[in-house]
């Protein structure tokens, strides 16, 4: 007689997922309703937090986590907060591109293999414009909610 015994997430798993990240505003994330994502943890995919909750889940699961503020994304860090001039933009994008309060904006990261977003807080003639580099989950409490599909 054989026993099977679930495969349960570890450190470096290769996962197929649905997950849902929010906050008091809503969903920032969620992949319920459309293709699953695959991801390995460690990587920096997920934050240390999230990925903290997945460990030991058992394949075929699903679960809801509560985080308390920051300690999914950390506590909103003001020096996040910066201006970048119309020059440094221009070089960054597109020249004729217009920004108004509230956009998200990818940049590519200095390596140019990846993005990062920002979103605009304000516009000022001959400064240029300021960005909000924080995640958009920073210093909130989170649900964090997850179907484990598949533990490869």
């Amino acid at each position: 007689m054989t026993t099977t015994t679930a495969t349960c997430v570890q450190p470096g798993s290769f996962l197929t997922l649905h997950y849902r990240l929010s906050g008091p505003a809503g969903d920032v994330i969620n992949t319920f309703g459309g293709s699953p994502a695959t991801l390995t943890l460690g990587t920096g995919e997920l934050s240390p937090a999230v990925e903290t909750c997945l460990i030991g889940m058992e394949d075929g699961t699903r679960r809801t986590f509560e985080l308390p503020a920051g300690a999914a994304f950390g506590e909103r860090n003001p020096e996040m907060q910066q201006w970048l001039s119309s020059k440094e933009l221009k070089s960054l994008g597109d020249p004729n591109e217009q920004y108004a309060a509230g956009d998200v904006v990818q940049f590519p990261t200095p390596d140019g293999q990846g993005q990062f977003a920002g979103v605009v807080l304000q516009v000022a003639e001959g400064r240029g414009v300021q960005f909000d580099f924080n995640h958009p989950l920073a210093g909130q409490p989170v649900v964090f909610e997850v179907q484990l599909i598949g533990i490869l």
